[in-house]
């Protein structure tokens, strides 16, 4: 039956709309939003709606390029500041740590693959090992959505560095998958080949990353385009840009992405505010699109014939591999990661598409037991997203790790171009700050911070030195800053 371009348009639209509304129901229960477009395209899917997406080469290629944005997008969103201090143990976690996770977790289900006659599942220790590999690091865009969606602020750094793990930790994941598929392929490939594959993939990436990142920022100066949304066009270029040559030139795109993120993140770029808020639009955009097609593509039925495989991985994932090599690879900064942190930071072990992604490279290598790996992979994706993902903030709290104050919402919307030197601040008026007068002009406010807005009662007031503050008043201040260059 031929279909045309405008049924398929129409289909592909209303299923995307439909994720969005769905999300939004399951958002009120606190179950993961990215979640809910897994499980939509579950319902539209074969056993579902009917719906019969198969082409596993489409929706890998699809995962790269959203893949690709989210990273830049996240890299971006990262400030050196934040990170600086975690840097070294985010960067332990995100390379020792899937290390260890592929190495526990494979050994894990080689044993259970010998030992579970009923799943019908006979793995080689290599092939375990491929499994583990392709869910052994952190989702990017499940820990960026959740933390930042439900504005949850975490004290002791952890914020930054779950991100910076999760942000830099599937480059890690992509090569360790890249090269077990080359060791089960017919030629396989000889231990000298693996560490001058690991050497050349990062040492290419972080070059790539940095010097075509600071060529980005060079040439998005000096540029002086009419329309100012071409900024944010020629943005995105650059991320496939960044990629496809750091790829080219045998390295791991993705690390170089990232990497170019944080460089264009943190230098003075023109249009920033608009590039930013158009990467995140587009960031959404192929979260939903990647989600849904990842879960048009799993069958259910096949899926839920791997769940006495696949229960107990997951398990064995959350319990014991993410918190052991999490535990062993903080170990060289001794005391200053509390153990309760630790905690956090093992619990805090999403997993979402970036796995189901790197699941398809097998199934498009033919390697045998690769159909298996990928519902696998997904059902333990499914697993981490409900129980991890929809109890993040109540084990924060338990280990009292939130920090209030960093959840307060924006009360304003306003922003400022970061190159007129100032910063935007709000703070809550208490009884404390009126002790000397109510008016503003009895504040105590530091040389160069001046108040902008007054939010009352979900009303706004453009003061002067004369009025009158209340309790509870939220204030918007301006103040110069020294902005980091370039």
């Amino acid at each position: 039956m031929n279909i045309s371009i405008e049924l398929s348009l129409l289909i592909g639209t209303l299923l995307l709309a439909f994720s969005i509304v769905f999300s939004k129901a399951g958002y009120r229960f606190g179950v993961p939003t990215l979640l809910m477009f897994l499980i939509a395209g579950m319902l539209f899917g074969t056993d579902g709606a009917g719906i019969e997406f198969d082409n596993v080469h489409t929706a890998q290629t699809m995962g790269m390029i959203a893949l690709c944005i989210i990273l830049f997008t996240g890299g971006m969103d990262t400030r050196m500041s934040d990170i600086r201090p975690v840097l070294g143990p985010g960067l332990m976690l995100s390379t020792v740590g899937v290390l260890l996770t592929t190495l526990l977790t494979g050994v894990f289900a080689f044993w259970l693959s010998g030992w579970e006659h009923r799943s019908g599942i006979g793995f080689t220790l290599l092939t375990s090992l491929l499994l583990a590999a392709t869910m052994s690091s952190t989702d990017s865009a499940s820990v960026f959505n959740i933390l930042r969606s439900r504005r949850i602020g975490l004290r002791h750094h952890l914020g930054p560095m779950l991100e910076l793990e999760s942000g830099s930790n599937d480059p890690m994941a992509y090569l360790l998958t890249i090269i077990l598929i080359q060791c089960l392929g017919p030629s396989g490939i000889n231990p000298t080949d693996i560490a001058l594959s690991f050497i050349l993939q990062f040492a290419v990436g972080i070059a790539a990353g940095f010097l075509l990142g600071k060529g980005a920022v060079w040439t998005i100066n000096r540029l002086r385009l009419v329309n100012a949304e071409l900024y944010s066009i020629l943005v995105l270029c650059f991320i496939f840009i960044i990629y496809s040559s750091a790829t080219l030139l045998q390295g791991n795109g993705y690390l170089a992405v990232y990497l170019a993120g944080i460089v264009i993140g943190n230098s003075r770029t023109v249009k920033r505010q608009e590039t930013t808020r158009f990467l995140n639009g587009i960031t959404w955009l192929m979260q939903v699109v990647m989600f849904v097609m990842l879960g048009l593509l799993v069958n259910p039925a096949d899926m839920l014939r791997t769940a006495l495989f696949a229960v107990p991985v997951s398990l064995f994932m959350m319990l014991v591999g993410r918190p052991l090599s999490v535990w062993i690879s903080l170990i060289p900064f001794g005391r200053r990661i509390q153990a309760r942190s630790k905690i956090l930071i093992s619990w805090v072990g999403l997993r979402g598409a970036a796995p189901i992604l790197f699941a398809t490279y097998p199934v498009v290598a033919g390697i045998p037991g690769a159909t298996e790996i990928f519902n696998i992979v997904f059902f333990v994706t499914l697993m981490s997203l409900i129980f991890q993902g929809m109890s993040l903030t109540a084990v924060a709290r338990a280990l009292h790790l939130t920090d209030d104050d960093a959840q307060a919402p924006d009360h304003f919307g306003v922003e400022i171009p970061d190159d007129i030197g100032s910063t935007l601040e709000q703070i809550e008026v208490t009884p404390a700050m009126l002790a000397d007068g109510a008016a503003i002009r009895h504040l105590s406010l530091p040389p160069g911070q001046l108040v902008m807005l007054v939010s009352r009662s979900g009303s706004y007031l453009v003061p002067n030195g004369d009025t009158t503050l209340h309790p509870g008043d939220i204030l918007l201040l301006i103040s110069t800053s020294e902005l980091e260059k370039p």
